[in-house]
This record gives C-alpha cells, structure tokens and sequence, in this order.
C-alpha cells in the first residue's frame, strides 16, 4: 500500500476575502468622536513592496487604560462608543483605523507599560498571524520605562514606534528583512 499524498499547505490569505471582512472595522470609534485618531501604514514584504490583500488588526484600551473587555479587573472602557478593535483590509497595501489613543497600562510586576496597540497581521504567504505593538513616538517618558521596548535594542525598538502624521498616526507593517518590524511570540 502506498502512503498517501501529502495535503497542499494553506495560508491564511485565502480566507481574507470569505471570513475576514467587517463593513465597519476601520472604526473603533464613531467618527466625530473626542481624541479620535487615525492609525494608518503599509504593510510591506521584504522587498518592500505593498502588500494588496492583508489584513491588520488592533485591539488595546481606552485613554484610561481600560480595556472594552468583561475580563477587565479594573472595570469596563469609559470611552462611549469605544470598542477597542479595529479591522482594516490593505487596500493598495494601505490600512487605516480610526480609534482615541491608548492610555498607559499595568503591568504585571506593579509596573506600567506605555500607551500601546496590540496588531495582528493576516497576508499571503503568512501560515498564521503575527503579532506585534505600535507604541507612540510622542511618548518618550513613557516609553523609555516600559518593559518590552526597554528589552530591545534601539534600532528594533524604532520599528514599533508610530509617528505622529496629520490627524493621526504612521505606523509601516515590514515582514521581513531590512528594518522587519519586531513580532512578538504570543
């Protein structure tokens, strides 16, 4: 009896276009909405090129640093219309998301992490999603004391830094090679 042929691998980007689609995920606030900002980037391959057909996703707290979550100890976000996450195709390689910046968090040493958005990125070629964080450039104090940039090196640490950028945030995506944005093993 001979062994039976092997299953082709899959990746997830096929199930971009069935599954993953939300009408509205780009807001994770209504527009109009205090503090609103946009997170916008690319999502780039390791020449450099866009990325078409991604998918980025956001979760994170309000300004308070309460998280739209049951599980939260310290309570429910107190942002009206907050939802804490974001889903936005790459159309043309870009996303966008519209949320209100994160406020600081604690850790769990009694310590605080700095303001940041929890990213998860679905593309082609990719066997499951990477995750990494998109921390804000315009909060050096912050930043300087939190647990995981203060672990890495400063050249990967300016991967996970969003620059401020018009009425929001840029925050590029890089999969792999020169200037790969730090994933995080979760």
């Amino acid at each position: 009896m001979s062994p039976l042929p092997g299953t082709p691998s899959q990746t997830v980007g096929p199930y971009l276009a069935i599954g993953l689609r939300w009408p509205d995920g780009r807001l994770a606030v209504a527009p109009g909405t205090p503090g609103a900002v946009w997170l916008r980037g690319r999502v780039l391959d390791g020449a450099g090129t866009a990325i078409p057909d991604a998918l980025v996703e956001t979760w994170q707290a309000d300004p308070v640093g309460r998280f739209d979550h049951p599980d939260d100890p310290r309570g429910a976000a107190r942002t009206p219309g907050f939802r804490g996450f974001g889903r936005s195709e790459t159309l043309d390689g870009e996303y966008a998301i519209l949320t209100v910046k994160p406020g600081a968090l604690p850790t769990a040493d009694g310590g605080t992490a700095a303001p940041h958005v929890d990213v998860s990125v679905f593309s082609r070629g990719l066997l499951d999603r990477v995750v990494t964080r998109l921390y804000f450039a315009d909060e050096p104090q912050a930043n300087a004391a939190d647990p995981l940039l203060a672990s890495l090196d400063p050249e990967r640490r300016a991967t996970l830094l969003a620059q401020p950028d018009g009425d929001g945030y840029r925050f590029d995506i890089v999969l792999q090679g020169t200037g790969e944005t730090v994933f995080l093993d979760v």
